[in-house]
């Protein structure tokens, strides 16, 4: 008897499961950059409704971390899945999610201009992408996210673009301080940065790219008025090595007064930590495309 219920919650499990509704997910696509010189692969996600109906959806660009691809979100993060449940339970709007590759570019112009994947993004992919799929084109509509690197850039292009995109979500983000870039790029991590920001020069000082580029001078320095009209979401496991950056981070945006969810959890730097997490992103940015 007791093997014979069992068998009958699986089978009505698998039947609801099966029954859920899919987002489709697309990969192996790419956009021709006339910018870059390369070819910019991308994977996307389009809602369960998205076939079925012909109305334009609120987009999110979601980026990767550092040595991975446009293909780790849906991999490693299973946020199609993640978005399926919680568009089928009403918790987030249907929406299109994004996801560039950006190889190990920091999402930032190269100091010697030789990949000026920042301009590319703003001036080609996203026009591109819009032009390709049914997206309201309004920055109430546009939202960034991103973990690690990504969540660099996402902050870097918010901060940078608030005329472009509405909300912003990070996760882990490799914000550092101008103290630990100093001895970053004058010891082991120095080939991940010298090659996008340069090197420290004769007397030892940061390189004029990194000063123009860290997120943390870039909030200090910007129009804070424009700064301001992006709704930003900051998460952070208690276990995870960039905590200082993220702190910081926070302190800063609490002393120039810029509004922003900043949450602490448990966990570390790792797919675990943002499988489990994403979700949280994804209800942030879908407030943000709620009509109010």
């Amino acid at each position: 008897m007791k093997k014979l219920l069992s068998f009958t919650f699986l089978l009505i499990a698998y039947t609801v499961a099966a029954q859920t509704p899919r987002g489709k997910v697309i990969e192996g696509h790419n956009l021709a950059s006339k910018i870059t010189g390369y070819d910019v692969h991308y994977s996307i996600y389009l809602p369960p409704c998205y076939d079925t109906s012909e109305r334009a959806y609120p987009v999110l660009y979601l980026l990767h971390g550092y040595s991975d691809n446009e293909t780790a979100w849906v991999q490693f993060g299973e946020v199609n899945r993640i978005a399926d449940k919680a568009i089928e339970e009403g918790q987030i709007p249907p929406m299109i999610i994004v996801m560039p590759d950006a190889k190990v570019s920091w999402y930032v112009n190269k100091f010697d201009g030789t990949d000026p994947y920042e301009d590319m993004f703003f001036q080609e992919f996203i026009p591109q992408i819009e032009g390709r799929y049914r997206i309201r084109q309004n920055r109430q509509f546009r939202a960034i996210a991103g973990l690690s690197m990504g969540g660099h850039g996402a902050l870097l292009y918010a901060i940078k673009h608030p005329d472009v995109l509405g909300a912003c979500a990070v996760f882990s983000a490799a914000v550092y301080t101008d103290a630990e870039m100093k001895e970053h790029l004058s010891d082991g991590y120095k080939e991940w940065f010298a090659p996008i920001y340069g090197s420290l020069n004769d007397k030892g000082e940061l390189p004029r790219h990194w000063l123009d580029n860290n997120v943390l001078n870039l909030l200090k320095n910007g129009e804070l008025e424009k700064i301001k009209t992006v709704q930003y979401y900051i998460d952070c496991g208690d276990d995870d090595f960039l905590y200082r950056g993220n702190a910081a981070l926070h302190v800063t945006m609490r002393n120039l007064g810029i509004q922003h969810e900043y949450r602490i959890r448990d966990g570390a730097h790792n797919w675990s930590y943002w499988r489990n997490n994403i979700i949280h992103g994804l209800h942030f940015v879908g407030n943000v495309f709620h009509r109010r």
